[in-house]
């Protein structure tokens, strides 16, 4: 009966120290508190007792930079939040070195977001989100980097500002797109009138030239069916007289020419 207990207790004692390790995780042995080694992906097997083993994810890590307060260097209070992304590389000195790497690194990401916003004015804060991320990953890098940890990525999410400073931007962007609507019908009519100039001096070489334009305003002013046209006398007399004076014109120079 001793036998099966002793051998029960044998089995239990075994199956206690059975620990299954994940591919992206590591695991670090401890044996009475000191660091043994690492542990790595599959089947392992501790002392019961007398080791213990802790996890690290070797996985990409996100954390949500929390809304900071910041006032900008010409003098904006705003508040900004953001994301950042980190991936342990060393899973013995991300336990050994800190205690607890998550929070030390949500903590600079805090700090550095207000440092690095705070020396720029608010226009670089809006047109250069991508700069002010890779400032804040630099920062928050180089001191993390002893921690055995890596940081990938920050991006600025979402940038808060007072309802009156949200009113003044909108009416000079108001005002900016008005004046980009002058310019561009201010160039539209200048185009135009050379246009004009240039189609007036080439009709003014053909009289058919003329004539066609005339019909083809008359048709479009006909397309409306809303206006009469009354022609006082017929268009051809106007032509008539015309041909009439240039050979009249050229009789003159003729008989001059002769005297």
């Amino acid at each position: 009966m001793s036998s099966y207990i002793i051998l029960i207790f044998l089995i239990a004692i075994f199956l206690s120290g059975i620990r299954i390790v994940f591919e992206y995780k590591r695991a670090l042995k401890f044996r009475f508190g000191s660091y043994i080694k690492v542990l790595n992906p599959g089947f392992r097997w501790i002392i019961p007792f007398v080791e213990t083993t802790q996890l690290v994810d070797m996985r990409v890590i996100t954390i949500n930079i929390t809304t900071q307060e910041i006032m900008t260097q010409d003098n904006v209070p705003c508040k900004i939040n953001g994301v950042l992304f980190y991936k342990i590389i060393n899973a013995t000195q991300s336990i050994l070195e800190v205690e607890n790497y998550d929070f030390a690194i949500s903590q600079l990401a805090q700090a550095s977001l207000r440092d690095v916003c705070g020396k720029v004015e608010l226009d670089t804060i809006l047109s250069k989100r991508e700069e002010i991320g890779n400032n804040i990953r630099e920062i928050v890098d180089a001191e993390t980097k002893d921690w055995g940890i890596t940081i990938l990525d920050v991006k600025i999410k979402d940038i808060e500002l007072p309802e009156n400073m949200k009113r003044s931007m909108a009416n000079q962007a108001e005002a900016e797109r008005s004046r980009r609507a002058r310019i561009i019908l201010a160039d539209a009519e200048k185009q135009a009138a050379h246009a004009l100039l240039e189609a007036g001096e080439l009709i003014d070489k053909s009289p058919s030239s003329i004539k066609l334009r005339l019909y083809q305003t008359l048709a479009d002013i006909a397309a409306e069916k809303n206006s009469t046209i009354v022609f006082p006398f017929p268009e051809e007399v106007l032509y008539q007289k015309e041909k009439s004076d240039k050979r009249n014109n050229k009789g003159t120079k003729k008989r001059k020419s002769k005297k």
